[in-house]
């Protein structure tokens, strides 16, 4: 059994988890390409070694990130978000 270490949570199961896939920046959209877009959305970086990843503790909807070396699949430390994002987003409307 894989065990991965929530920081709210503590130790789980693997099973209790998602993976929502590579930390990236986000660009901005209205200065982008429908290609360029399509690139940021479907497209990963798929590199050999460690990356850092977004998990969710699935049963309380935790997000965090998982530092994981992508050749040996070996987690090798899991922190909160709030580790890397300090600010949070504005999404107020832009409509007219």
């Amino acid at each position: 059994m894989k065990i991965l270490t929530c920081p709210l949570n503590g130790p789980r199961n693997i099973s209790e988890f998602a993976c929502g896939g590579e930390v990236v920046l986000q660009p901005d959209p209205r200065t982008l390409s429908d290609d360029e877009w399509a690139d940021h959305v479907f497209l990963s970086n798929n590199v050999a070694g460690v990356v850092r990843e977004w998990w969710c503790h699935v049963p309380s909807t935790y997000w965090f990130i998982a530092e994981r070396h992508t050749v040996t699949d070996q987690i090798i430390r899991t922190y909160p978000a709030t580790e890397i994002f300090k600010d949070r987003v504005d999404f107020k409307s832009e409509a007219p």
